[in-house]
């Protein structure tokens, strides 16, 4: 657990400091070059995040109980916990960091959608990122494993194209949301082994 915090601990400060300086290039050659004909397409994407994130951990929970089967319940309650834990620690960073959003503080980003809640880490990716690395350690077959986190990463890449987030915001995120979901992973594997 010592590791785990001087990990978040790096990637906060990192996050907070160089790439909000550094990180304005990388998302200004993102944001002003990208292809805008994309833009409804990552909008799209974005907004799959919630949907995605809340509907696949009921399916499989309902399935679990159709089914009887309590192995996959027990998976399922795990990836809906590491999404919950990542959501809230997400929202609890947001507003004790408080980061403006990069298009108010420099006006040439062109904001592509709507954002109004602070910048840092980037919520649809640390919840993105969760899903993916949740159900890759509950599921570790490369057909679950890949397109998992080949939508994650789109996402992630999306929240800058669309001119919402720093790339800082985006790591801190994918960070956050991989790290909350290997925690859950972790504390339900011992919670199987004391009770089952």
């Amino acid at each position: 657990m010592k590791r785990i915090f001087i990990s978040l601990l790096c990637i906060f400060v990192f996050g907070t400091t160089y790439t909000q300086n550094s990180g304005i290039e990388i998302l200004r050659d993102i944001n002003l070059d990208r292809n805008q004909s994309l833009d409804p397409f990552m909008r799209s994407l974005s907004q799959t995040t919630a949907v995605i994130c809340v509907a696949v951990p009921v399916s499989l929970i309902t399935y679990s109980f159709i089914k009887k089967d309590s192995a996959n319940k027990f998976k399922a309650v795990t990836i809906g916990a590491s999404v919950f834990s990542a959501a809230a620690s997400g929202y609890i960073l947001k507003h004790i960091v408080n980061r403006t959003r990069p298009f108010v503080t420099y006006p040439d980003l062109d904001k592509a959608i709507s954002a109004h809640s602070p910048s840092f880490p980037s919520g649809h990716t640390s919840n993105s990122f969760s899903l993916a690395t949740s159900l890759s350690l509950s599921y570790p077959k490369w057909y679950i494993i890949a397109p998992s986190y080949l939508w994650a990463s789109s996402v992630a890449y999306s929240r800058m194209h669309l001119g919402v987030h720093y790339p800082g915001d985006v790591l801190a995120g994918a960070f956050i949301g991989a790290g909350s979901a290997f925690i859950c992973y972790k504390l339900n594997k011992l919670l199987a082994k004391k009770y089952y």
